[in-house]
């Protein structure tokens, strides 16, 4: 079994915790509308909890990590419009990419990952008593942790691509212990590839009709909710 949890120690994770506490605080003091105090903390909750619950469930299932992951990656997208909404709505300015408060936040976020990323870190900001400071500052904040969730996610699909999780694997021996007694070659489970569309393990299919009848390929074991498929070379 893969080792799991862990995402304490994930940047990803302590940079959507420090957005998620500064989201409450920011809702607390300046948002009056309980729908939107709702919808902000909802989306920055989801961001936080989901980043966890994949490391936990890493252990298990790769494709279950990297969908819990996909979720808190669109959760950041949705809270990000969001306080870029208030600030244009209340005539705010927002900073940009290189103005000195910006990459004054930004440099905060660029310590060794042994030392962890904690809501004190950014208190200047988070606690400051102009709104726009806050609001520019979790924006900030929300850049930096789509950009961690985007390289986390990449990494997932690469290790789904080449290993597979322990789900996946167990598919995998279960199948290629099938496979003869349904007439198929016997294949080592290592060298069952992985399904190029969804991550799952195929299986030697045989072609039944077409002008490739008879002729062997690789078809996801998902199917026929996937219809991933890939040449294969007998040896």
């Amino acid at each position: 079994m893969r080792k799991r949890g862990g995402y304490r120690d994930l940047r990803a994770f302590q940079t959507t915790t420090v957005i998620y506490d500064g989201t409450v605080a920011f809702c607390e003091k300046f948002i009056r509308s309980h729908k939107m105090k709702d919808q902000l903390t909802g989306a920055a909750r989801t961001g936080r909890q989901n980043t966890g619950e994949g490391s936990r469930a890493s252990a298990v299932s790769s494709q279950s990590e990297l969908k819990l992951v996909n979720v808190a990656r669109s959760s950041q997208d949705e809270l990000l419009m969001d306080h870029e909404d208030h600030l244009r709505q209340k005539g705010h300015r927002q900073w940009g990419k290189v103005d000195p408060e910006a990459m004054a936040v930004r440099v905060v976020g660029k310590r060794p990952d042994n030392v962890p990323l904690l809501y004190k870190d950014y208190a200047f900001w988070l606690d400051h008593e102009d709104p726009a400071q806050r609001a520019n500052c979790l924006i900030c904040l929300i850049h930096q942790a789509i950009n961690l969730l985007d390289r986390l996610i990449t990494r997932l699909e690469q290790d789904i691509i080449k290993d597979g999780g322990f789900r996946e694997q167990l598919t995998a021996a279960r199948l290629a212990e099938r496979d003869p007694q349904e007439g198929r070659p016997v294949i080592p489970a290592a060298d069952t590839p992985a399904c190029p569309k969804c991550g799952k393990p195929m299986r030697l299919r045989t072609a039944k009709q077409g002008s490739n009848a008879g002729s062997q390929f690789w078809g996801c074991s998902g199917y026929p909710e996937c219809r991933g498929t890939a040449s294969y070379m007998a040896g």
